[in-house]
């Protein structure tokens, strides 16, 4: 009984989330090549601009979205602050702007299918047939 009444306080105490994350898969336009995480997170924070000699723009839904929070999480292993406190300094000491943020996924793979060069985070079931992923963890 009293085994019992630990395994529920400890079940209590665990943060139940209501759904279960979908792994996120890194698209780009056509015309760019296959990466690796390393390049990914040299994107997203401004330290390169291109991928393979090919300008990128790299694309960020907008903060407080759980796919942005989950994506700094598991990709750039930082907090929607830190991220945002990163780019604050940066831009401050004129080295570059965040990446543009578009409101939803699907706007997202609108740009992305339309612009060449630009990259993005998506969940894996909203990737379109044909799509070109370039990284996927």
């Amino acid at each position: 009984m009293r085994r019992n009444l630990l395994f529920l306080l400890l079940v209590l105490l665990v943060p139940f989330s209501g759904q279960a994350q979908e792994a996120l898969v890194i698209i780009a336009h056509g015309s760019l090549p296959k990466t690796d995480l390393a390049t990914v997170q040299r994107l997203y924070t401004g330290r390169i601009l291109s991928i393979a000699d090919q300008p990128a723009v790299p694309i960020n839904l907008p903060p407080g979205n759980p796919l942005r929070q989950q994506f700094l999480e598991a990709y750039l292993e930082q907090n929607e602050e830190q991220y945002t406190g990163y780019w604050l300094v940066r831009r401050y000491v004129g080295k570059g702007t965040p990446p543009r943020e578009m409101a939803s996924v699907e706007e997202i793979l609108r740009f992305v299918g339309s612009t060449p060069g630009a990259v993005a985070y998506v969940p894996q079931s909203k990737v379109p047939k044909g799509a070109n992923v370039v990284f996927k963890r």
